[in-house]
């Protein structure tokens, strides 16, 4: 029986993978330099914003200290989303690495998902994340006097999302028709993203925590569709 432990044990494993090297490498890239780039815009425009409606002496000051502070905080709450975005570019190269290796039969049985499929299953996840932690944050602002609460409110709704979103990475290629539900269990979907949610939130490590989880969703969904054929 496949647990999660052992799922994110063969992820870890596997990341010496040539194959999958060369996938982490590319995304690891484009998301440091999506990310540099949004925060550098985010920053100079709040900057300015801010700056031109503080009249004082120190309003540039101020400004630029604001804007410095909501950049690192909406960089926080982004990062997650542009990291999954990108892999999900990927997702195709992800899940077929993983099942060459452990899953040949599998493998060969699976579809290619087209560019134009991959990009509208990306965008539809950027979409979810952004939309979800969106309508979180005013529930996080009511918890601001509890320390932790909105802490627990951000991780909860990037647990749930994440993990719906790293599963479905695998299934959408074993999907033969829009009425098929995953096999992957809800609970085990939860615990996968928020492994991969408290990955994301470890300096460097949360570089990796995308592809390490999406290759843990596809041992789980493996596991499920040859679990459902005996």
């Amino acid at each position: 029986m496949m647990t999660l432990p052992r799922a994110l044990a063969l992820s870890l494993r596997q990341l010496a993978d040539p194959a999958l090297l060369r996938i982490m490498i590319k995304s690891v890239g484009i998301t440091l330099v999506l990310f540099i780039a949004g925060g550098i815009a985010l920053w100079r425009g709040l900057e300015s914003l801010i700056s031109n409606y503080l009249t004082s002496d120190y309003g540039a000051e101020l400004g630029g200290l604001a804007a410095l502070a909501l950049t690192l905080l909406g960089g926080w709450l982004l990062f997650r989303v542009i990291a999954l975005a990108v892999l999900q570019f990927f997702a195709d190269e992800v899940v077929l690495a993983v099942e060459r290796a452990y899953y040949p039969e599998a493998s060969e049985q699976a579809r290619t998902l087209p560019f134009r499929e991959d990009l509208a299953n990306s965008s539809r996840g950027a979409g979810r994340a952004l939309a979800f932690n969106i309508l979180a944050a005013p529930l996080a602002l009511v918890l601001l006097f509890t320390a932790i609460g909105p802490a627990v409110v951000f991780f909860t709704v990037n647990a749930i999302l994440l993990g719906r979103e790293l599963t479905d990475m695998a299934w959408l290629r074993h999907k033969k028709s829009p009425e098929m539900q995953s096999p992957a269990r809800a609970a085990e979907r939860v615990m996968l993203g928020a492994a991969v949610t408290g990955l994301l939130m470890v300096p460097l490590v949360g570089l990796l925590a995308p592809v390490i989880g999406a290759a843990a969703g596809t041992h789980l969904v493996q596991a499920r569709l040859r679990k459902a054929e005996v």
